[in-house]
C-alpha cells in the first residue's frame, strides 16, 4: 500500500501575520506591562520650594522689601556725596566759597559773557588791618573779624552775586549786568561798610577795612587774567588808600 504524505504548510497566527516584518514583539505578561514614567525629584527636607512671580507680575514681598532698603541706603549715599562735594568748594570757616569753588563759578561766568555778550565784573577785595589785630589778640580775633567782614559784604550783594574767599584776608566777588560805573560805585560801597563796622572781641572793639579792585570780564580772558586784572586794581586802590590814611600798604 502506498502511503502518500501530505505536507501541509504551517500559517503563522494571525496577530502575528499582521505586525510589520522585522519588528520584534514582546508575548506574555511582558506585553502587557505598562511603561514605566520618571518621577519628580522630592526637595530635600526643610527646603521650601522656591516662590514664583505673582500673575501682577509684582515681585515677592520680601523682595520689595529689600528693594525699598537698597533704594534708601542709594539716597542716602547720594546725599552724602552732595555735601562731600559742597565742602570740597566751601570754606570751612566762613561758609562761602573757597579759592576752588569760586575760580569754578568764574569759568562759567566767563564762558556765559563770551557766548551771550553779558556784562559782568570782578572786584577783589583785600582786608586792611588784619595783621595788627592778629599780633595783638592772636588768630582767635582775626577769625571774629573776618566773620564780621563776610557778613557786612553779604549784606550789600544781590543773590546773584557770588563771594569767595581766594585765601588769608583776600576775598573776591562776582557780580553781573552792570556797568563799570556801577561796578566801582559798588566797592566803594563796600570798602565804607567795612571801615565803619564796629567789631567785638570779648571785651575789645577792633577795627579793619578794605580795598577794592575792580575788572570788568569780557569773553577773550580766562579766569587766570581776571583774577590777575582785579588783583591789580586792588594794589592800585590799597596805595590810594594808605596815601590818604598815612598808613603803609599790608597784605
Amino acid at each position: 500500500m502506498a502511503l502518500t504524505l501530505i505536507l501541509m504548510k504551517k500559517t503563522p497566527p494571525r496577530s502575528l501575520a499582521a505586525r510589520p516584518p522585522g519588528r520584534k514583539t514582546r508575548t506574555g505578561a511582558a506585553a502587557k506591562k505598562p511603561a514605566r514614567t520618571a518621577k519628580p525629584l522630592a526637595e530635600p527636607p526643610g527646603k521650601p520650594a522656591p516662590r514664583s512671580r505673582v500673575a501682577s507680575g509684582r515681585a515677592p514681598v520680601g523682595a520689595e522689601a529689600k528693594i525699598r532698603r537698597l533704594k534708601a541706603q542709594l539716597a542716602a549715599a547720594l546725599a552724602q556725596i552732595d555735601e562731600l562735594r559742597a565742602s570740597a568748594d566751601t570754606d570751612y570757616l566762613l561758609g562761602i566759597a573757597n579759592r576752588r569753588g569760586f575760580e569754578r563759578e568764574l569759568d562759567r561766568a566767563l564762558a556765559y559773557i563770551k557766548r551771550y555778550d553779558a556784562s559782568g565784573a570782578l572786584i577783589m577785595l583785600d582786608v586792611d588791618g588784619l595783621k595788627p589785630v592778629n599780633d595783638r589778640f592772636g588768630h582767635a580775633a582775626g577769625d571774629v573779624v573776618l566773620k564780621a567782614v563776610v557778613e557786612a559784604l553779604l549784606g550789600h550783594v544781590r543773590a546773584s552775586d557770588l563771594i569767595g574767599r581766594l585765601g588769608g584776608d583776600e576775598f573776591a566777588l562776582l557780580l553781573w549786568n552792570l556797568s563799570e560805573a556801577d561796578a566801582r560805585k559798588k566797592a566803594a560801597a563796600l570798602e565804607e561798610a567795612v571801615d565803619r563796622l564796629p567789631i567785638q572781641f570779648g571785651a575789645h572793639t577792633v577795627s579793619a577795612g578794605i580795598s577794592a579792585g575792580v575788572a570788568m570780564l569780557t569773553g577773550d580772558m580766562d579766569a587766570a587774567e581776571a583774577l590777575a586784572s582785579a588783583d591789580r586794581a586792588m594794589y592800585v586802590r590799597k596805595a590810594q588808600r594808605r596815601a590818604a590814611s598815612g598808613r603803609s600798604v599790608r597784605r
